[in-house]
């Protein structure tokens, strides 16, 4: 069943493409199916962080990287149910003004921490000997300094400026109804500036891990190492790294900015070309979403005390388990 997606301008339910069509419950129960998945693993996570001494400027941003990726957790369902048809108007222009914003500006402090630790693995493998970067309080500081200027720069301004009341509630259609002329104006500008923040961000990751696994690799040459298993393992672990973050952010931040200008109406347009350019939008960014779900297994390849911890609170839970079902047992004879 293809149904009509919420828009601006002069565009209205009653417009139809006979061409293309989707139904937006489908990107609700995408959103929904993967939120239980995300909620384990990312609670497990948050477990194991929490038994991590933040004794390094790696564990520091990992714990924040994972602070990022629980909150994006907990406000996925709420954003993907107001954009089911026929939700609460109140629920959709509270999400609009709120748990979208919160939502987006977390995704780049993911970005933005995951751009961190590959700064600091290049730094600690590059130059050992240096100590610039390495101080714990300074790393705390950028942390700080990451969440603040995302909320102050991309998220304050969009909550403030989404204060614009339509005339009819009944008849809002888009989030971009909920802002005025200086609304729109600051959206387009944190989007672009967002976009080519997160393409920055791509290339210092590329940098960083090509020149870390040619360090690592010329090591194993000079110590006379044929050691090809560990080789594979180095050239695996930023294979996976390096793909896992363009697959899942690249396609999304590509299909942005032109969909961003049809919001805001600085791009001609025809009802089809929105509805597809809304479609892309929609499921780039669903994929984006789905780094709640990788960035947890992302933590064992990268930190070796995260896997070491989750092994030993495993090994916990199973002797805990284990003795209360021979407690039960003993009860029962």
């Amino acid at each position: 069943k293809a149904i009509n997606v919420r828009m601006s301008g002069n565009q209205t339910d009653n417009n139809k493409c006979l061409d293309f069509g989707y139904d937006r419950r489908v990107f609700t129960l995408l959103y929904l199916l993967m939120f239980p998945i995300a909620l384990l693993l990312n609670g497990v996570a948050a477990w194991v962080s929490v038994h991590l001494k933040s004794n390094t400027t790696f564990v520091v941003y990992l714990k924040n990287l994972i602070v990022a990726d629980l909150i994006l957790t907990l406000t996925n369902p709420i954003v993907a149910v107001s954009k089911m048809p026929g939700v609460s108007t109140r629920l959709y222009v509270l999400s609009c003004r709120f748990f979208s914003v919160i939502f987006y500006s977390t995704q780049y402090a993911c970005i933005s921490f995951l751009g961190l630790i590959s700064l600091d693995r290049f730094a600690k493998i590059i130059t050992p000997r240096s100590k610039f970067g390495q101080s714990l309080m300074l790393s705390r500081l950028i942390s700080v300094s990451v969440w603040l200027t995302l909320f102050v720069f991309t998220a304050l301004p969009n909550i403030i400026l989404s204060n614009k009341s339509p005339p009819n509630l009944t008849k809002i259609q888009t989030c971009m109804q909920t802002k005025g002329p200086a609304g729109l104006y600051i959206h387009k500008k944190i989007v672009i500036c967002l976009n080519v923040f997160f393409w920055l961000v791509s290339v210092v990751i590329a940098v960083c891990y090509i020149c870390i696994t040619n360090k690592v690799i010329q090591s194993f040459r000079n110590s006379g190492s044929n050691n090809k298993d560990g080789n594979q393992k180095i050239k695996l672990r930023v294979f996976l790294v390096v793909i896992v973050f363009f697959a899942l952010f690249g396609p999304y931040h590509i299909v942005r900015i032109p969909y961003t200008f049809q919001q805001v109406n600085e791009s001609p347009m025809t009802y089809c070309s929105y509805l597809r350019s809304k479609f892309a939008k929609e499921f780039t960014l669903w994929f984006a979403t789905t780094n709640i779900c990788m960035d947890p297994l992302l933590y064992v390849f990268l930190c070796r005390e995260f896997k070491d911890q989750l092994v030993s609170l495993m090994k916990h839970v199973s002797i805990f388990l284990n003795h209360e079902q021979e407690t039960q047992w003993g009860r029962r004879r």
